[in-house]
């Protein structure tokens, strides 16, 4: 029994980092630290790190937390939501920062519907350049109508 609550506490984790980063993005990156996330939208720098890379240390920090309490207390819950943080973290690096900005040049190539819809949500919020009107959404939960065949 204990195995299953394991699970769902990591899946249930993971979703609502989804959730996370859709509130950390709209009111937070697009709100009062947007001196951290701008230049992810306008590149003033040669560097390819961006000042917009210390939100991924702060949910690393959150991820590592989580897991150093449960190795130090009897607060086991602690490790499915450490690695429920860390397990999206990696699949938002992935879709974010290696298949749409293409940080690495991995999964160019792909194509199908799911990576078009993806993409064209994305390019939508980035043609914003400023603080206001980028449209925010989470990395799994795009809004279907940029889903086109």
């Amino acid at each position: 029994m204990q195995v299953l609550l394991w699970i769902g506490i990591f899946i249930g984790t993971f979703c609502f980092m989804e959730f996370m980063a859709w509130f950390t993005h709209k009111y937070i990156m697009h709100g009062f630290l947007w001196s951290l996330h701008r230049d992810h939208h306008h590149k003033d720098h040669d560097s390819w790190f961006e000042r917009n890379d210390a939100f991924f240390i702060f949910y690393a920090v959150v991820s590592m937390s989580f897991l150093m309490t449960a190795a130090n207390t009897s607060f086991w819950q602690g490790y499915p939501i450490g690695f429920g943080i860390l397990a999206y973290g990696i699949a938002y690096f992935m879709v974010h920062d290696i298949f749409i900005h293409q940080r690495f040049k991995l999964f160019r190539n792909a194509n199908n519907w799911y990576a078009r819809g993806i993409r064209r949500a994305h390019k939508i919020h980035h043609k914003h350049l400023g603080k206001e009107e980028g449209e925010c959404f989470g990395m799994l939960f795009v809004p279907f109508k940029y889903f086109k065949k």
